[in-house]
């Protein structure tokens, strides 16, 4: 077994922990080992063979959809509630545009294409998806949704929420930091509205909020070729370290939709 740490439950939450890291991770063991007992987990050597891990940079995708007209969310940082109130930030472009833009940008969270973009963009960028072929080992080809695509400037912050179904993340370019608290610790992550919760990941306000003193915070940071596990109920903040591209996916081989049992689902 190839791993550089497990994770384990710790009483504090600052004292950390590690995900475990598996290389090519077979699809039974996946499956029995980690999807169906909620438990996160990097592979590496999955995806190597995209073509995407060598083509992916500035030039070769402005070269390849740069007249495509793109949706991106704009103005964040003036927004504390950006997540919450993101259909008010979208804005058109064109993609050779945003990606000038990311290029020659430090580091920032004011603006970012993200999954929630997904309705537009993946048919725009549909060019891209031939770099990104389906990693038939854990999920379904014959899924209509077949990815999502992610991409943003060193800065990107994703706050702590917890999805509806369980993710893949999948690294293509640069690195982002990942905290997570498990699904049985969400009585203690102030959870105000929907799947958000009102703890700043960036940097935790244990006065604010003493709760977290006590959750099982595990952190890790994601490198290009890793594939992240993220277990449906899993809160989760992510933050860009570098100017990034990252993909991830919904559509694995066993049942993944659990949104209509989720009682506060059409809030948003």
């Amino acid at each position: 077994m190839d791993f550089v740490g497990v994770w384990r439950v710790k009483p504090d939450a600052r004292s950390g922990g590690l995900i475990e890291r598996r290389e090519r991770l077979a699809r039974d063991e996946f499956f029995e080992q980690y999807y169906f007992q909620n438990r996160p987990v990097i592979i590496t050597g999955a995806f190597d063979f995209w073509p995407a891990r060598k083509l992916w940079g500035f030039g070769y995708l402005r070269e390849r959809c740069g007249d495509c007209e793109v949706e991106v969310q704009f103005g964040r940082e003036s927004d504390e509630n950006y997540e919450i109130n993101q259909p008010s930030h979208k804005r058109m472009m064109r993609f050779a545009d945003y990606v000038d833009l990311v290029a020659r940008s430090g580091p920032t969270n004011d603006f970012y294409m993200t999954a929630n973009n997904t309705s537009h963009n993946r048919a725009a960028l549909a060019a891209l998806w031939a770099d990104v072929p389906v990693i038939a080992e854990y999920l379904d080809g014959e899924s209509a949704d077949n990815g999502f695509f992610w991409m943003g400037p060193a800065g990107t912050r994703t706050p702590f929420h917890h999805d509806l179904t369980n993710n893949f993340m999948a690294q293509v370019v640069g690195r982002k930091r990942i905290k997570l608290v498990p699904l049985s610790d969400t009585a203690q992550m102030a959870n105000h509205l929907h799947c958000y919760s009102q703890v700043d990941g960036a940097a935790i306000d244990y006065e604010r909020f003493p709760s977290m003193r006590h959750v099982q915070l595990i952190e890790c940071t994601l490198s290009p070729g890793e594939l992240l596990f993220l277990p449906i109920g899993w809160w989760h903040y992510v933050e860009g370290l570098d100017a990034s591209v990252t993909m991830t996916y919904t559509n694995f081989l066993h049942a993944n939709e659990f949104a209509r049992r989720y009682d506060t689902y059409h809030e948003l």
